[in-house]
């Protein structure tokens, strides 16, 4: 019965938060209705008043929050990681969602171990879990991003030699390429078109995606366009480069790969355990989480466990 209660409280919490976030955070109604404003005739526009009200004091009270959480350098670094993730999000939206998964997260665990104290670990969760998923989606998709910059700059030498210019060929890269290099080249073109120069336009590019490898191919194309020369070549040269890079960095990924599996595994072990017996026999281990001394060693145990899970990832990354 404790296991069917349990299992309906974690569903219907599942489902709250889910729909807090779509309410919230659900960009493409809001788009589709932006489109269909621009479309429409100005004779069959209505304006609500009411509405119009609603969303300015909506949009007034997220950045009043943001002010008050957020300062400005971190509003900006915010922002810098958002659009490196791809995640369509605004600084202050997303400011809003950590605190709601903070407040979700706390009153699971209460709802879950019948305790106030245990609303402490889970509010701490709640609110560094958007940061762990935003930093894990901004490396994913600068990995994705250098996993086809190789054929992004192939792409490019192609159009070169067949007599393209290099905006041109920029133009052959975003009708061709994937995301999240089609995203990015797009955005190059866009910031041409508005005005900006092809450096200024790659620089940018830069910022947003911190890759050494585009470093190393913004910097041949910044030098040629001063000093001349064939860039088909020197983007070939590079493309090599690139290539034995990229080699060697999956050689060691593979080498390295039992070592971060058993960080993992000595890292979750522990918790694993510790759930697995307090469903099977919760009086065995009760005194852990009621006596201090209990207490004191589920601290140390999860500190020495995050220590050495933190060890073992920085002996295993080995930098190329």
């Amino acid at each position: 019965m404790k296991l069917i209660l349990l299992v309906l409280v974690l569903f219907s919490s599942f489902l709250l938060f889910y729909a807090v976030f779509k309410t919230f955070f659900s960009r493409s109604q809001t788009v589709e209705k932006r489109i269909e404003r621009y479309l429409a005739s100005p004779e069959n526009v209505e304006v609500n008043e009411k509405d119009l009200d609603l969303f300015a004091r909506y949009a007034s009270a997220r950045k009043n929050l943001t002010k008050k959480l957020v300062t400005k350098k971190k509003n900006n670094k915010l922002e810098t990681t958002l659009a490196r993730s791809g995640v369509p999000l605004k600084p202050d939206e997303y400011v809003l969602f950590q605190w709601i998964a903070t407040g979700f997260f706390g009153i699971l665990m209460v709802l879950l171990f019948t305790h106030w104290i245990w609303a402490v670990p889970g509010a701490i969760f709640g609110y560094l879990l958007p940061g762990f998923i935003l930093k894990k989606k901004e490396k994913e998709r600068i990995e994705k991003f250098n996993e086809g910059l190789s054929d992004m700059i192939t792409t490019i030498i192609g159009s070169l030699r067949a007599g393209f210019s290099f905006p041109q060929a920029l133009k052959s890269v975003a009708e061709e390429a994937d995301s999240p290099i089609k995203e990015e080249i797009e955005s190059v073109i866009k910031s041409m078109q508005y005005g900006s120069s092809i450096e200024e336009a790659l620089n940018e590019l830069k910022e947003r995606m911190p890759s050494e490898d585009l470093d190393l191919m913004i910097q041949a194309i910044l030098i040629q366009r001063q000093v001349g020369g064939n860039l088909a070549t020197v983007l070939e040269k590079i493309v090599e480069t690139i290539r034995d890079r990229t080699r060697i960095q999956r050689q060691i990924k593979t080498l390295t790969a039992q070592g971060r599996m058993s960080g993992m595994v000595i890292a979750l072990l522990p918790f694993f355990l510790g759930i697995a017996l307090y469903f099977i026999q919760p009086e065995f281990i009760s005194s852990l989480f009621t006596h201090p001394v209990g207490l004191g060693m589920v601290a140390a145990g999860v500190t020495s466990s995050v220590i050495g899970f933190i060890f073992i990832r920085k002996i295993t990354q080995i930098e190329v």
